[in-house]
């Protein structure tokens, strides 16, 4: 079997060579490795340059299947040249093959190795324009060509990859996602998958980028949107929220206090520092104290739960109902009597 794989691909006709790419895939772990040593990667990479559709996805699931679970096989395929040909078919292909593209893309993306080379390729734009849609064919009768959602989460998911390599940050950031990101988060179902992972990669990328940062800070209804994701979102989706927004308090509490609470974040916020997960309760709890309008901030070890939200509440309620409606502080009564139980 794998002399039939290794003739055919390299000296087979099409027929030929679409069915060694399907062997490939049948193969052990073991046997894939081997064949890779001897060389396969190349024909089938120059099967995805022809303009036959069956060729190339025969093509992409043999690589996909040498790439699964070795990181070699990835470093190999990458050298190989395989980004550069995926990006081209990714611009010029009806959209058809997107999802297996962005897939493999997925994957290699994954191996530490080649986070630089991915992005040297120019593919972080290219990804951004896939989660804008600028790749969707405008042609009403042809709905093969709409990008799928699956295509956009493996798009989100390649974009937190390369993001994890903190010199690909700067390309990420120039790539404008910052707003792609806000875009889905305000659009979607705060509930929804695809939220998450825009919300986690949003996350990763302010945490380490202070321009990031500032851009969703400035971007008009962002603030809204975060709050809203804490109110609405999965136990994640609000976790990656009040993480973001207590970086944007943070980074000028003067200039942002006073616009989270006039978004009325004090109701999920609360909420949240009670059921949210761990990692979620801790920063609800420090954003509640930078919320405040003291200079006390720290000094949270020194009060209890009650206490601290209690004095949250009165400080809050001292600056008026043009902050906080009689409504929410009734909720944040409601809470606090939660938080004494």
């Amino acid at each position: 079997m794998e002399e039939f794989v290794v003739q055919n691909l390299f000296n087979g006709e099409r027929e030929a060579q679409i069915q060694a790419a399907a062997q490939l895939g049948k193969l052990t772990s073991k046997q894939r490795h081997k064949l890779a040593e001897r060389g396969i990667i190349s024909p089938l990479i120059s099967m995805l340059q022809c303009q036959d559709y069956e060729a190339i996805e025969a093509a992409l699931f043999a690589l996909l299947s040498l790439a699964f679970g070795s990181e070699r096989n990835k470093i190999r395929i990458v050298k190989s040249g395989l980004v550069p040909v995926l990006l081209e078919l990714l611009q010029c292909q009806n959209g058809t093959l997107t999802e297996l593209i962005i897939a493999a893309l997925l994957i290699v993306s994954s191996c530490t190795a080649n986070k630089l080379a991915v992005t040297s390729s120019g593919a972080i734009p290219i990804l951004v324009g896939i989660l804008n849609g600028d790749f969707a064919n405008n042609d009403d009768d042809d709905t093969t060509n709409t990008i799928s959602i699956q295509a956009k989460l493996d798009a989100i998911a390649t974009l937190h990859n390369l993001s994890t390599c903190h010199q690909t940050i700067p390309s990420i950031v120039a790539s404008r996602v910052v707003f792609t990101l806000l875009q889905i988060i305000h659009s979607y179902e705060k509930s929804s998958q695809f939220v998450e992972k825009a919300m986690a990669l949003l996350e990763n990328i302010v945490t380490l980028s202070e321009n990031a940062l500032l851009q969703t800070a400035s971007t008009s209804g962002a603030i809204r949107a975060l709050v809203e994701t804490i109110e609405e979102g999965s136990p994640q989706c609000k976790e990656h929220a009040v993480v973001i927004l207590l970086l944007i308090c943070q980074s000028c509490r003067e200039k942002y206090r006073v616009l989270i609470l006039r978004e009325g974040v004090m109701p999920g916020l609360l909420q949240l520092s009670v059921d949210g997960t761990w990692r979620a309760k801790d920063t609800a709890q420090e954003l509640l104290l930078l919320l405040r309008d003291c200079s006390c901030y720290g000094s949270r070890s020194k009060q209890s739960k009650h206490e601290l939200i209690e004095q949250i509440m009165q400080e809050i309620d001292a600056e008026g109902e043009t902050v906080m409606g009689t409504t929410t502080l009734r909720m944040l009564e409601e809470m606090i009597a939660k938080l004494s139980t």
